[in-house]
C-alpha cells in the first residue's frame, strides 16, 4: 500500500463511490478480478472446511471480500489521515487488485512528517490484525465467524509485515528514504537509495515465488498473482528512481530560456508565408527550433497558437493556400505558465494538465511556447525523445 503524489486532472484512477472522512474512495475496475477470485476460492475453502452448501461457502467468500477491503481501505486512511493532520491535502483513496493507494498533493515537508505518514498505514493493519488474532482465539472453532476473524488476522499481519519491507513503492521504502533523508539532507538521493532497494526487493520476491512452486508450496493458480506482485514491486521502484533523477534537474528549469520564441502574425495569413516569417535570418546560427506561431486578430490581441504536429502534416503545396487559423488551437484551450515559475511547480502544472505545448508568460503578454519534448529533454537528457 504506498501513496502516490501524482494527481492528473480529468484522469481519475477508477469510479468514485463516495467519500469517507472527507476524503474520496474510488474503485478501480480491477478489484472487480480480486472480489470475484476470493469469492470463489475462499468460498470454496470455507464450505468444505465449515460444510456449507456451494451457496453458502460463496456468501462467506463475498463477506470476507467486503472485511478484506474495509482492512485495506483502514490501512489506506491511516496514511491519508496522518498526512492531513500534518497539513498535506489528500486527493483520493484508490482500492485495487493489489489492494490500495492514497494520493497526496504534495510531499511530506520533512523526513518526521514523512515516516510518520509511510508507517501509520502498516501501524492500522498491525491493530487490525491483533485485534483479529484475539477474536480468532476467543471464538468456537469452525464456525463461520472464526474463520472470517482467522483470515482476517492473517491478511492483515502479512500486509502490515510485507509493507514495512524497506523498499520503494512499499511504505517501508518510504521509511527508509525519510531515514536517509534526514541523515543526507538530500531527498533525491533517499528517494533513489530506496528506489534501488525496492528493486532487491522485486528480485527476490522473484525469486522467493519461484522457489515455492518448485518446493510445491504455491499452487500453479497462486502463481500469477504473487509474480504480478514483484512486478509491480520492480515498476514502482522505477518510477521512484526515475523521479529522483528527474527531481534532481529541477533547478535547471529557467523558462525564459527553455521557452521557443513566439512570432506573431495576423490572422488570415497564409500558413506558408507564416512559416516563411518565423524562419531563422541565419539558419546556420539561429535559434535549434523555429519561433512558434501566434495568431493575432486584428486589433493585434494574441487568440491562437499554431500546433505544429497540425502544420507539418499540411502538404506543402497547399500551404500557400491555407490560412495559420485551420492549423491553430485558441490560448484558452492550452495551459499557461508564468515565465518565473520555478521547475517544481512547471512540472505539476504539466502533470495536471498533460499536453504537447504550454503558453509561457509575463503579465498578459505570452513571451515565449514551452514544448513538452524541450522539457523532458532538460529533465531526462539519455532518454529517448519523441520530438
Amino acid at each position: 500500500m504506498e501513496q502516490r503524489r501524482r494527481p492528473r486532472a480529468g484522469q481519475r484512477p477508477g469510479i468514485r463511490v463516495g467519500r469517507i472522512l472527507g476524503v474520496p474512495l474510488y474503485l478501480n475496475a480491477s478489484i472487480l478480478l480480486l472480489a470475484l477470485l476470493i469469492t470463489v476460492l475462499y468460498g470454496e475453502l470455507a464450505g468444505q472446511r465449515l460444510q456449507l452448501s456451494p451457496l453458502g461457502g460463496y456468501l462467506v467468500g463475498a463477506g470476507f471480500v467486503l472485511a478484506l477491503l474495509g482492512s485495506v481501505l483502514a490501512h489506506e486512511l491511516g496514511h491519508a489521515l496522518t498526512a492531513r493532520r500534518f497539513g498535506i491535502g489528500v486527493r483520493g483513496i484508490t482500492l485495487e487488485l493489489l489492494g490500495g493507494y492514497t494520493e497526496m498533493d504534495r510531499d511530506a515537508p520533512s523526513p518526521r512528517v514523512d515516516l510518520l505518514v509511510s508507517l501509520a498505514g502498516p501501524a492500522v493493519s498491525a491493530v487490525l490484525g491483533a485485534a483479529a488474532v484475539a477474536a480468532t482465539l476467543a471464538l468456537p472453532d469452525r464456525t463461520v465467524a472464526d474463520q472470517l476473524a482467522f483470515q482476517l488476522a492473517a491478511s492483515n499481519v502479512i500486509v502490515a509485515l510485507f509493507n514495512i519491507l524497506p523498499g520503494l513503492p512499499l511504505d517501508g521504502g518510504r521509511a527508509l528514504r525519510a531515514v536517509v533523508w534526514a541523515l543526507t539532507r538530500d531527498r533525491h538521493r533517499a528517494t533513489e537509495v530506496a528506489g534501488w532497494a525496492g528493486r532487491i526487493l522485486a528480485v527476490g520476491t522473484a525469486l522467493l515465488v519461484a522457489a515455492l512452486y518448485a518446493a510445491d508450496v504455491l499452487s500453479l493458480l497462486a502463481l500469477p498473482l504473487t509474480a504480478l506482485v514483484a512486478l509491480t514491486l520492480w515498476h514502482g521502484a522505477g518510477q521512484s528512481i526515475r523521479m529522483s533523477r528527474i527531481g534532481r534537474r529541477l533547478p535547471l528549469v529557467d523558462l525564459a530560456t527553455l521557452a521557443r520564441p513566439v512570432h506573431t502574425v495576423p490572422t488570415g495569413t497564409p500558413l506558408a508565408e507564416a512559416q516563411r516569417r518565423a524562419a531563422p535570418t541565419h539558419p546556420l546560427t539561429g535559434p535549434p527550433h523555429p519561433a512558434a506561431l501566434l495568431v493575432t486578430d486584428s486589433a493585434g490581441r494574441p487568440v491562437a497558437l499554431v500546433d505544429p504536429v497540425a502544420a507539418a502534416a499540411v502538404p506543402e503545396a497547399r500551404r500557400p493556400w491555407l490560412a495559420v487559423d485551420a492549423v491553430a488551437r485558441t490560448l484558452a484551450d492550452l495551459p499557461a505558465i508564468p515565465v518565473h515559475t520555478d521547475g517544481e511547480r512547471v512540472l505539476e502544472t504539466v502533470q495536471a494538465h498533460p499536453g504537447a505545448q504550454y503558453v509561457v508568460t509575463a503579465g498578459e503578454d505570452v513571451v515565449g511556447v514551452l514544448h513538452i519534448a524541450d522539457l523532458a529533454q532538460l529533465l531526462e537528457p539519455h532518454r529517448k525523445m519523441n520530438t
